[in-house]
């Protein structure tokens, strides 16, 4: 990772919780949203090289890494947190970027609050409301198979085998050996999944109502008119966004090679790059 000197890091008090984020860099602000496996962290390869032409943050969502627990029976709105975040910052708008649940907290972001983002970059990411169909389902058994051994491994309360599981499923890619996954990826998501499934809290997450979008954004992607880039991974399990994207008016789709479920983490370089050639296009 490069060199982030000059980091700003606190803790913001919104939305009735504790959010920690770091900032660095100046110019146009871009916010990066972490996936429910992991924390801020996940985005060290990406923090510093965007630092040098954007203002960026990285935050840490409710219930991971250092921000604030989850209490049992509450319900809140990530994307309440997020505004309440950009607000506590001064950012009026951002370009915004979100990996896996991240990125479908992007896509609702961009939808409840339009004028607060100024590009919008899912990542590997789903889409709040989308159901498989029986037929999606059927033709991925090894899919199916995995999110069976993932539920049956939390009903045990089995953290290191749904780690081990999760591996798999998303940084492995179904289909795809472990061998042939990046090794120093998968030690840095077995770390942050690890940590954030131990958390005091993390039993909470099942009992805890996220307040959705309404309506959800499978009915609604027609509505987002920011320039829109959708990054996907060929070993990814299968995203909503590969036939949605279309819905999207304007929107780009890349689906990098040989990568998984953290497209980002797995090939930095040729993420960085596409993501910023994106960037670079727009008009300031």
């Amino acid at each position: 990772m490069s060199s982030t000197r000059n980091v700003q890091t606190g803790f913001a008090e919104v939305n009735g919780t504790t959010l920690y984020y770091e900032i660095v860099g100046e110019g146009h602000p871009l916010v990066l949203i972490h996936g429910h496996l992991l924390d801020r962290r996940s985005w060290d390869d990406q923090f510093a090289i965007f630092a040098q032409r954007y203002r960026v943050v990285r935050y840490d969502q409710r219930g991971y890494g250092e921000s604030g627990l989850i209490t049992k029976g509450e319900s809140y709105s990530e994307r309440q947190d997020l505004y309440e975040l950009m607000k506590f910052l001064g950012i009026e708008s951002a370009y915004v970027m979100g990996v896996s649940g991240g990125g479908a907290l992007a896509i609702d972001f961009t939808l409840e609050h339009p004028v607060m983002v100024d590009a919008l970059i899912p990542v590997t990411a789903g889409v709040s409301g989308f159901q498989p169909s029986e037929e999606m389902l059927k033709s991925r058994p090894d899919v199916v198979h995995l999110y069976t051994s993932l539920n049956e491994a939390f009903e045990q309360n089995d953290i290191a085998r749904a780690v081990e599981v999760s591996l798999e499923l998303w940084t492995d890619g179904p289909g795809r050996l472990p061998e042939q996954a990046a090794p120093n990826v998968r030690e840095r998501v077995r770390e942050m999944t690890t940590r954030n499934w131990n958390r005091p809290d993390g039993d909470a997450q099942d009992e805890t109502t996220l307040i959705p979008l309404e309506p959800p954004a499978i009915g609604s992607l027609s509505q987002i008119k920011v320039p829109t880039l959708v990054i996907l991974g060929e070993w990814d399990a299968p995203s909503p966004l590969e036939q949605l994207t279309a819905e999207i008016p304007g929107a780009k789709k890349v689906v990098m090679a040989e990568t998984a479920h953290h497209p980002f983490m797995e090939k930095p370089a040729e993420f960085n790059q596409i993501v910023l050639n994106f960037l670079g296009a727009l008009k300031s």
